[in-house]
This record gives C-alpha cells, sequence and structure tokens, in this order.
C-alpha cells in the first residue's frame, strides 16, 4: 500500500557499520525534541516539534514566537481536503523556518465522547473524514520534504488515567472505527511516522500493541514508516522494542538502551529487529533531509506576523466557522448596523487549546478588536460575566515589564544561593523549567516581575508546584502549592494554581518569586519538572452588575452579539471535562440580552460542542471554533459576510448532557469498555441509541439557500457513486457541503457517511455534484474468521442530506 522514497541509500551498509549499543541508542532521543547524530553513517540530528495549531518548535513553553493556526475542528469543519492540504504546507513554512524535520501531528482519534478534554485536537466523530482530511493534511507537509506523524495509535479518545486506562475495544470495531482514519492515512498519504499512545489496548499498552504495530500496521498495511512513542508512554524494554515501537521518546533514555542491549544479550530480542527499526529511523532521516547531504531551507518564508499569513489564518479560520441557525436572515449583519458586543470571550477570545498543542503567537486579536477594526464607533463593547473556575498566565495587553516598558514580564531564573542564571524581559508570563532548557535542576527560583497599568481591584496569583512569595501595593502574602494526582498532569499541563484579590494603584509593580520542588532522586523524570504562571488580571466582578449592563447595551442596539465559550481550562490536554454546560453564567446573559434586544446573535467560542438552552430565545448562533491568532478579524469577517462562514459540523451537538449515544471518561476498575461498538456519534442518534440532537454532524447553513433534484444511482463500482443537482436558491455565492450517508438494511449495521464533495455555487445558479461513496466503508470485519469478511450488500438505500437532519433525497440500493 505505501511507496518508499527514491533513494540510492544502502541503509544495511549504513546499519553494518554500527554496533549494537550505537544502534540501540539511536532509537532513543537525545533530549525533548531531537534526537541523535552519528557522523559516521552521515545521520545529522532530526528535529520534532509538536503540531497540530503550530509549529512551536523545540521548547515546550517560552519558545520562538511562531503562527497560531485555527484549531482542528474548525479547520476541518470545511470539510475540504483542499484546505486540509493548503494548512500542511503553511505548516511545513513553519517547520522549514525552524529547520524542523517531523512535525507531531495530525491528531486523528476519534471524538468518542465529546467530554474528551483533547476533541479540539482531533478533526471529527466521523473516521472517513478524519481519514480523508488527515491524509490530504500530511500530503501538504510531505510534499515539502517535512515529516508528519499520525497521532495517537489507538484508542485514545479520553484524558481520565490516560497513562494507565485500558480501553477495552472489540476488534472489528477497533478495524471498522478506529483503525480506519490511519488506514485512510498511511494508504493515500504515507505518513512517514505515526505515535503510540499512553493508554493500553484490550489489555497491552499501546508501545508494545505486537498485533496493532506489527501485525496491522507493518503487515497487513504495508506501513514502512516509524512508529514512535508519546513523550514518556514507554514502559518497558524489551516488551516495546518487540511490540513494533522504533522510537522511544524523550531522550536520554538510558533505562531503555541498557534494557535492549540486555535482552540482546539474554535472547529476548533478536538483532535483526533493532535493525528494522533502526532502518524505518534512517529512511525517516532520508525522506526529510537529515541523511547525507544536509536538507536546504528557503530565505524566503512568511514572516508569523507577515501580511500573507495574516490573510491566510484569517481566511481559514472564517471559512470554516458554522452558522447553526439564522432566522430572518440576520447575519450577515448589515454594515451600518449598530452593535452591542457582549461577553468576556468577545474582549478576551479564547484561540487556542490548552497542553502540547499551545504556541507563543506574535499575536491574538480579540473579537472586540475585530469587529470594531471594521465598524468603528458602531460597536458598543461590554465585558460579560466570568468564565473561568481556574486562573492562567496574565496576558501581554494587561502587564508591562517595569525594567523595559515592553507588553509581558519580566522573568529571572535564580540559583539556589540567589545569584542569577538567566533573565527575560518583555517575556511570557509562563516559565518551564527543567524539562527542554540547559539550566534544570540549577534552577531554584523563578522570580516574576510585572507593572499593572490600572487601578482597582487586580486577581493575583500563580501556578505550579512550589512555595510562592507576593508583594504588590504595599501588601505581601504566599501561599504553597502541591502536586494533587503528580506526573505530567501537575507538573506541566494542569499544574495547580491559586489567587487572591489585591486593590492596586496604576503603576504598582507586582513581584512574585517561586521557590521550586527539586526531587533528589526522581522515580520519574517528571517530578522535578516545573511550569510556572503568573497570574495577573482584573477582579471578577459581581455578576448581577455584570448582566444588567450587558441588558442596557443591548436594548440601545440594533443588534446584539453575545460572545460565549469555553476555555483552555475545559478544552486541555491531560483533562476531560465533566459537562457541555457553558461555564459561569453565561446562558443567564444569554438569556437576559436576549430578552431586551431587538436581534441577538450568539458566537460560539468553543472548538466542541455546548449545551444551549437560549436556542429558541435567540436569532442567529454561528459557531467560531478556536480561531488562532487572527480569530477576531476571522469572526468579524464571517459575520459581516466578508468571507463566507460555510463550514459543516464535524461533531453532532447533543440537547444536554448525557444524552449521547457514548458519554463516561472515567475509567471503571482501570478500564473504558468501549461497549457502543461502531455506533458513536451521529450514527448512535440515527439508531435511535440517544435522544435526537440539536445539530448533527454535518448541519451548516452558509449564506446561501438550496434546492436538490435529480438525485440518482450512477454507478457501482468499486461502490455506489450518487449525481444530484444543486441549485444555490439564495442572493450571495456560496458554498455547499453534499452529503452521502449509507443506511444498510441490516438492523445491526448504523449508518455511516460515505462520501461527499462540495460545490460553489452564484446565486439562482445550479451545478452536478458527483459523490463516490468510499468502499472502505461497505466493508465488515469477521469475527469468527479473523480477517475481512463478505462487504455489506448494496442494499438499504442513501441519503443525500446536509447533515443528517435535512436530507435532501433518498436513493433506494438493492
Amino acid at each position: 500500500m505505501t511507496a518508499t522514497v527514491a533513494t540510492d541509500t544502502n541503509y544495511d551498509e549504513l546499519i553494518g557499520r554500527l554496533d549494537l549499543a550505537t544502534k540501540v541508542r539511536l532509537l532513543t532521543g537525545a533530549a525533548t525534541f531531537n534526537l541523535y547524530a552519528e557522523e559516521s553513517i552521515g545521520l545529522g540530528e532530526l528535529r520534532l516539534s509538536d503540531g497540530p495549531t503550530g509549529v512551536r518548535g523545540l521548547k515546550f513553553s517560552g519558545g520562538r514566537t511562531v503562527s497560531l493556526f485555527p484549531n482542528a475542528t474548525l479547520l476541518s469543519a470545511s470539510w475540504s481536503e483542499e484546505t486540509a492540504y493548503e494548512v500542511g504546507g503553511l505548516l511545513a513554512e513553519e517547520a522549514m523556518a525552524q529547520q524542523i524535520h517531523v512535525v507531531l501531528g495530525p491528531t486523528i482519534n476519534l471524538h468518542r465522547s465529546l467530554l474528551g478534554g483533547r476533541l479540539f485536537e482531533a478533526y471529527s466523530e466521523d473516521p472517513l473524514l478524519s481519514g480523508k482530511l488527515a491524509a490530504a493534511y500530511v500530503r501538504g507537509l510531505q510534499d515539502s520534504g517535512v515529516g508528519a506523524c499520525l497521532k495517537h495509535l489507538i484508542a485514545n479518545e479520553s484524558e481520565t488515567e490516560r497513562n494507565s486506562v485500558d480501553s477495552v475495544v472489540d476488534e472489528a470495531t477497533l478495524r471498522e472505527l478506529y483503525l480506519l482514519p490511519f488506514e485512510i492515512a498511511v494508504e493515500e498519504s504515507n505518513a512517514w511516522s505515526i505515535m503510540d499512545a499512553y493508554n493500553d489496548v484490550n489489555g497491552v499498552t499501546a508501545t508494545e500493541q505486537d498485533h496493532v504495530n506489527n501485525e496491522i500496521v507493518k503487515g497487513e498495511w504495508g506501513y514502512d514508516g516509524l512508529i514512535m512513542s508519546d513523550w514518556f508512554a514507554t514502559k518497558t524494554a524489551v516488551g516495546s522494542v518487540n511490540g513494533g515501537l522504533d522510537l522511544v521518546m524523550p531522550g536520554p533514555a538510558p533505562w531503555w538502551v541498557d534494557g535492549v542491549v540486555a535482552g540482546v544479550a539474554a535472547g529476548e530480542v533478536d538483532e535483526a529487529t533493532i535493525d528494522d527499526h533502526l532502518r524505518r529511523l534512517l529512511l525517516l532521516a532520508d525522506r526529510t533531509g537529515a541523511l547525507g547531504t544536509p536538507r536546504s531551507y528557503p530565505a524566503d518564508l512568511p514572516a508569523p506576523d507577515g501580511p500573507e499569513r495574516k490573510e491566510q489564518l484569517r481566511r481559514l479560520a472564517a471559512a470554516g466557522m458554522t452558522v447553526l441557525t439564522n432566522e430572518g436572515g440576520v447575519l450577515p449583519l448589515a454594515a451600518d448596523a449598530r452593535v452591542a458586543l457582549i461577553g468576556r470571550h468577545a474582549i478576551e477570545t479564547t484561540d487556542m487549546g490548552g497542553g502540547s498543542a499551545q504556541v507563543n503567537p506574535p499575536y491574538q486579536v480579540s473579537a472586540a478588536e475585530g469587529l470594531t477594526a471594521l465598524l468603528g464607533d458602531a460597536v458598543d463593547v461590554v465585558d460579560g460575566v466570568e468564565v473561568r473556575h481556574r486562573q492562567v498566565a496574565a496576558r501581554p495587553e494587561f502587564v508591562t515589564d517595569p525594567f523595559t516598558g515592553e507588553p509581558g514580564v519580566h522573568v529571572t531564573l535564580l540559583a539556589a544561593d540567589g545569584s542569577r542564571l538567566d533573565e527575560h524581559s518583555g517575556a511570557a508570563a509562563t516559565v518551564m523549567v527543567g524539562f527542554d532548557d540547559d539550566l534544570g535542576d540549577e534552577v531554584a527560583a523563578v522570580r516574576f516581575a510585572a507593572r499593572l497599568d490600572v487601578d482597582g481591584e487586580v486577581q493575583v496569583g500563580g501556578t505550579g508546584v512550589g512555595s510562592w512569595t507576593f508583594s504588590v501595593g504595599g501588601e505581601d502574602f504566599a501561599f504553597q502549592l502541591e502536586a494533587v494526582a503528580g506526573g505530567m498532569g501537575d507538573t506541566m499541563l494542569a499544574p495547580p494554581a491559586q489567587s487572591r484579590i489585591v486593590r492596586v494603584c496604576r503603576g504598582d509593580v507586582l513581584e512574585a518569586t517561586v521557590s521550586r520542588r527539586i526531587v533528589a532522586n526522581p522515580s520519574s523524570p517528571l517530578e522535578s519538572v516545573g511550569l510556572f504562571s503568573l497570574i495577573a488580571r482584573l477582579a471578577p466582578r459581581d455578576a448581577d452588575e455584570v448582566v444588567a449592563e450587558a441588558v442596557r447595551a443591548a436594548a440601545a442596539a440594533d443588534v446584539a452579539v453575545v460572545v460565549v465559550g469555553l476555555t483552555e481550562e475545559q478544552e486541555t490536554e491531560a483533562v476531560d471535562k465533566s459537562t457541555l454546560e457553558l461555564p459561569g453564567r453565561q446562558n443567564d446573559l444569554v438569556s437576559a440580552v436576549a430578552a431586551a434586544a431587538a436581534k441577538t446573535v450568539v458566537v460560539v467560542n468553543a472548538a466542541t460542542p455546548v449545551i444551549m438552552p437560549w436556542l429558541d430565545e435567540v436569532d442567529a448562533v454561528l459557531w467560531a471554533g478556536l480561531p488562532g491568532q487572527e480569530g477576531g478579524h476571522a469572526v468579524a469577517a464571517a459575520l459581516l459576510g466578508e468571507i463566507e462562514p460555510a463550514g459543516r459540523l464535524v461533531s453532532t451537538f447533543p440537547v444536554a448532557d448525557a444524552a449521547a449515544p457514548t458519554w463516561n471518561v472515567t475509567p471503571v476498575d482501570g478500564a473504558i469498555v468501549y461497549s457502543e461498538g461502531i455506533a458513536i456519534g451521529y450514527r448512535g442518534h440515527f439508531a435511535g441509541n440517544a435522544p435526537a440532537p440539536a445539530f448533527w454532524l454535518g448541519h451548516g447553513l452558509g449564506y446561501g439557500s438550496w434546492s436538490y433534484d435529480a438525485a440518482e444511482l450512477v454507478g457501482t463500482d468499486p461502490a455506489p457513486v450518487v449525481s444530484v443537482t444543486v441549485t444555490n436558491t439564495g442572493s450571495r455565492p456560496s458554498r455547499e457541503v453534499v452529503q452521502v450517508y449509507a443506511e444498510p438494511a441490516a438492523p445491526d449495521q448504523p449508518v455511516r457517511l460515505v462520501g461527499w464533495d462540495a460545490v460553489t455555487v452564484q446565486p439562482g445558479a445550479s451545478a452536478t455534484v458527483e459523490v463516490a461513496t468510499d468502499a472502505r466503508l461497505w466493508r465488515r470485519w469477521d469475527t469468527a474468521a479473523n480477517r475481512w469478511g463478505e462487504p455489506l450488500p448494496y442494499d438499504g438505500r442513501l441519503l443525500v442530506a446536509r447533515g443528517l437532519g435535512d436530507v435532501r433525497a433518498t436513493v433506494p440500493l438493492g
């Protein structure tokens, strides 16, 4: 199924020059995000970077400034392989600017339960949509010589106890659903690397999955690429090397090297297995320009804050936004409308999720800035209710470096004797110590200094395990932050936090110092890691007072636009959600505004579904995702129709918590049983396993209206092909996504998306669209025979739809 790059390199000859210890060492990282070079065989340093929403580089936190892209669910809402390919190409540019060889993405785990904290990184609840978009994204990266990495293999759909949970999945479900996006991406793009997950699958940890890694991926699929571990996911030496894992990350990992060498000596590992792993690593290095003559890199790549990148990111974000409702055509907004723009998310728009997907962007545009830039004084911006339970690092626009006057904070790293090891001016208010830096345990404390250019009450505090002291406005205080559960969650991804309210005067300087907890003999390399942030923001106001102010502004405007949503507190790596309800009193705010305003538009600033109890009270709802650094400009362009928000949902929105086919993400006795089989998301709703949803997968109105005619079957080889004529009956050019679902006659087979295509049509014009269904969606796994059995018969019917909630035609089969 896959093809090796054309090369004259004799990998076996290179491998033959190396002794066993050297070969094994090359199969681990040299540091957090880079691999060992080996001059004797012409192998240069391979450099890896996290990359779902930007190419961060070699530092987890505080690295170079890079572009912040719209999140995966917003980009995939385009239902466009062309868009996915473009995004891959743009990320390749970001990688080449830093001489990064492999970008760790895309994430193609499915949206099994909507409580999953990391769903914002993943494409969809549907395997075909995820796989096809992933394949295009990979081609976009790799056509520029930058490797992609499909993750996370496999059954890694939630974050709770992710390092130990056992995902119990029957073979048919594994094959037909969760492996399918990976299979499609391997088959259609030959992704050069894959990442094994943290969790167990049917009692065997992912990094030791002989069945998945060796038998299926490398065996049945003929995959010639490399399989690496997620960071710190490898649990044993011999088990992983025999289980198909090619590369252990991060490094150095002397315990693994010593264990594998001992395993070879003991006859537990065949040295030919080591050679196969190394051959795959050398092939990856060859493909990405790290073997032999080093590759060259373009010198004229777009800057993260340059006009070319700004246009691209604005367009990509706006085009993926989805019009959920639009009563009376209130959207797009009239250019002369007086707008009350309301909500904390209007002022502090959430542009990215939390965890390893975070990057350091050159700027982030809020919805308030974006809409004001287009409408000027016609916009009245009003803050909303508090949306956070947990506070985050101070934003650069709120604090300035007291020594330089630059936006940001002054950061000093201190040794145990109080001497300065390093310092940064105008820096981000978050610092990582002991993970990807050169100082490690030399850093005993981190000192932050920031000038507060406000008068009144401010919320001040810190995040990160350690002893904190604060001084501001003549007040001194301290607190101790301890790890709760241990591991990566406490130290890096969701560290403990505490804050208090203090009264300050404009110009006061806030000083905070955190003394690190350094473990003498850590059992895990993460025990002494610290991610520390300075909290500084305006203190929350009384919610009733805020709502009353919003109501007054709404009543005085032609239209009220309320921006609500989630934050990186809910949409983050390492933590799952407990509810789909909007945090704080945002629902109360929307209802109060809707009762007072002439027209009300709600913008949902979230990557994944939320519950909307006010849906029937408002005139329009625009789902905006996490729109990246150009987010505010993209929201404004979509609201005013400068760019059509032509997105279609990639997840089904339920009407209430738990009103979905799958829900629980908390392991029971250490396991999550995938008992729903292949009927997740829209499939389960359609089967009656959950109430009818608020919005189905594929739903999206855009700014056009459509009629469908002459739907018919025009072929069956290698799978059914449907033709339909669509007419744009609206007054604006619009993009339509024609979706085809199969509803098999067999009662045990759920409905499933089998194909789609998109077309842009002028007002009053028509276009004929042919949708070829994908033969892989007609397969069935024969559990008794342990092989692919006879495909589903072409019976039942095909549904031609704008989402399963708006089926426009049925085409009988059989």
